[in-house]
This record gives C-alpha cells, structure tokens and sequence, in this order.
C-alpha cells in the first residue's frame, strides 16, 4: 500500500511536527490549502465583470493570480533562508535586488520615456529608500542585532512599494508637464528664467502628485481602514497596543520616502531633460 510507504510515512509526521511548532494560540490560525482555494474564489468577481462588461481581461486575470501566488511562496522561501541564516551581506543583497527592481518598475511604468530612466529611476528609490529604513530601523527601533532581517526586509519592502507608487505619479506627472507647457517652458526660458524659475509648477505639482495618496492614506488610517502591517501584528499574537505603535512608526515612515522619493525623482528629471544651457531636450517620447 502507498499509504504505509515509509517515505511518505516520514513526510506526513515531518508535516504533523511543523504544524505542531507553528500552532500558537494567540497567533493566526494556519491556512491549509483549501482554505487557500476558497478565498481565490473572490476573483471569479473580477472574471464575472469582465465577461459581464466585455472587458477581454480574463487573460490578465489569470496571470495576475498566478504570478501572486507564485512571487509570494518564492518570496516566502527566500526569506526563510535569509532569516535561518541571518548574514549581514545576504541581507544586504536581498535589499538592493528589491530596490534594483522597484526602480525597473517604475521605468516601465511611466507614460513616457527618456533616455536615462532607468538610472534615474533606480536612484529616486534606492536613496530615500535606504535613508528612511535605515534611520527607522537603526535609529527608532534599534533591534540588538543591527542587520535583523525580521526588521529590515519588512520594512524595505513596504516603503519600496509606496515610494515606487508615489515615484511612478511623480514622474509621470512632471514630464507630461514638460510636454504639454513645453512652449510655455521654452518661452520663459528665453525670457531669462532659470531652470529653477521656469519649471518651478510644473516641479511643485508633481511633487505634490506624487505626496498626495500617502496624506490620503494618513487621513483615514484607523477611521476607514486597519492597515496590513498593524491587522498583521494583531493576526501574529501582538497587543494591539503595540500593533498601533508599530503602524504609527510606519505610516510616519512611508511618508517621509515618499516625499523624498518623489522630490528627488523629479529633480533628477528636470536635470535630465535640460541641457547646461538650461534648453529643454527634444528626447521625450510616447511608449509605442
């Protein structure tokens, strides 16, 4: 019989003695795989509309689910190697990989293009992005081991993904001004306005574009919605008291990256597009 097969014998009492370490009572209840299956079920919403409405996005639908299935157990793997290993250098790559790849996002995530985004866009994140974590995690937290991955990674990943976000609108922003203001742009210019003075709104409004969904965020936290970080911590066992504290660090943080983010990505642009001579560069261009 399959079932008394002394290899898959050994493999369900490994299964039995993982669940046993993992059962706490005061932390989340262990999904199994149906349960897994059940909840992806909310989709068929998504795939509902899109029949309904004649949408066509039943492809994207699809790859959409299945890449978040698979991006979050690679992850999942991964960091379970990092944290058993706990090497200050293996943490550190795990960082720049993440960064190196919020920056290609946001490259490809813009309406236009330049020669010179993808540099331009690796450093608007990488910077303010180990700046911020850098300061919450050695500075505010100060964990006993200075290259904890249980605090780094964590934190890394949630100010990447906001910054990317806000970084993306700021950019997007800034060079659809520079197309569509350019006579405007090239006519103060001539006047004698210095880059500074010329692109003042058009910097001011993408700045601002790009701050805007973190403040929104900042003014409903708590009212309209529990963030993932704090409903994570009370779902791990943690005082809600804490679970508050920790968010607070958090929400704090995401808006200091995202406004240091999105202020250098477009400073970084502007450079970009005008020359020495402070004359715009005819290299703006529709994504085909």
């Amino acid at each position: 019989m399959i079932s008394n097969h002394p290899c898959l014998t050994m493999v369900l009492e490994g299964l039995k003695v993982l669940e046993r370490k993992g059962a706490n009572p005061h932390g989340p209840i262990p999904l199994s795989w149906m349960d897994l299956l059940l909840i992806s079920a909310c989709i068929l919403i998504n795939v509902g509309l899109s029949i309904r409405f004649k949408m066509g996005m039943g492809k994207q639908l699809l790859i959409a689910g299945s890449r978040t299935v698979i991006q979050l157990f690679a992850i999942g793997f991964v960091l379970d190697k990092v944290f058993s290993i706990n090497n200050p250098l293996l943490v550190f790559l795990v960082l720049a990989i993440m960064a190196l790849l919020a920056g290609w996002t946001i490259s490809r995530r813009t309406k236009r293009t330049f020669p010179g985004i993808l540099p331009t866009s690796i450093l608007s994140i990488t910077l303010p992005a180990f700046l911020m974590t850098g300061y919450a995690v050695f500075i505010v937290v100060h964990p006993p081991n200075w290259a904890d991955p249980r605090y780094l990674i964590p934190l890394m990943g949630m100010v990447l993904g906001n910054s990317l976000t806000a970084i993306s609108l700021a950019m997007d922003r800034f060079t659809n001004a520079m197309v569509e203001d350019r006579p405007k742009i090239e006519l103060l210019l001539c006047f004698g306005f210095d880059r500074k003075k010329a692109t003042e709104v058009p910097l001011r409004d993408a700045v601002r574009t790009g701050m805007t969904p973190m403040i929104n965020a900042m003014l409903i936290v708590g009212l309209v919605s529990l963030p993932g970080m704090m409903t994570g911590q009370i779902l791990g066992g943690s005082s809600p008291g804490t679970a508050v504290r920790y968010q607070i660090l958090v929400m704090f943080l995401l808006a200091g990256s995202t406004a240091l983010g999105s202020a250098l990505s477009v400073l970084l642009l502007r450079r970009r597009l005008l020359d020495p001579r402070d004359r715009l560069r005819p290299s703006i261009r529709e994504r085909t």
